[in-house]
């Protein structure tokens, strides 16, 4: 799907709101659904021309809640909802009423994106292996860990002593 600028998204809700055309055919002569269409002039009706601003939103539990709240208590279609609290597209509240369905209100908590940053001088064990150390699952993993590190010394050892029986060898003069 192509990406609209702000202006080309107004042009097309004023080129509606002019009466001349339709929906359908505005949709049709800039190449998007007339769904993504009818959006857009659902957005500008409640926002004007910021709807159409770019911004880079992370929803807080709360608000997605009130949004949720709000959807059910007025009735509004999900689409409507979307264009009244200005998000940007209605598949993020669909989103939202499946995790709360299926998972809860803790599935609507917001997620870090990326990575974990990664700390100056850390040990890699984590907080886990640290207060269970004297568990039996922590000695038995321990034992294992030696019983590892063990073989893989023998095995080097035994590398190291073939190689010095090997006839190949060549002798420093």
């Amino acid at each position: 799907m192509a990406k609209f600028t702000s202006v080309e998204k107004i042009q097309a809700v004023i080129r509606f709101q002019s009466g001349t055309e339709g929906v359908k055919s505005i949709a049709k002569s800039i190449g998007v659904d007339h769904s993504v269409l009818l959006n857009w002039i659902k957005q500008y009706e409640y926002h004007g021309e910021k709807a159409f601003e770019k911004r880079y939103t992370s929803y807080t539990l709360q608000y997605k809640l009130n949004v949720l709240n709000y959807m059910n208590e007025q009735g509004t279609s999900i689409r409507e909802t979307a264009a009244i609290f200005n998000i940007s597209t209605h598949s993020t509240l669909l989103q939202w009423k499946k995790q709360l369905e299926a998972e809860g209100i803790d599935a609507l908590e917001p997620k870090k994106k990326g990575c974990p940053s990664m700390k100056k001088g850390s040990n890699h064990t984590s907080k886990k292996q640290k207060s269970a150390e004297g568990t039996p699952e922590a000695l038995q993993a321990e034992i294992d860990r030696l019983r590892m590190e063990n073989a893989y010394l023998k095995k080097l050892n035994a590398l190291v002593q073939n190689k010095e029986k090997s006839p190949n060898r060549t002798k420093c003069k």
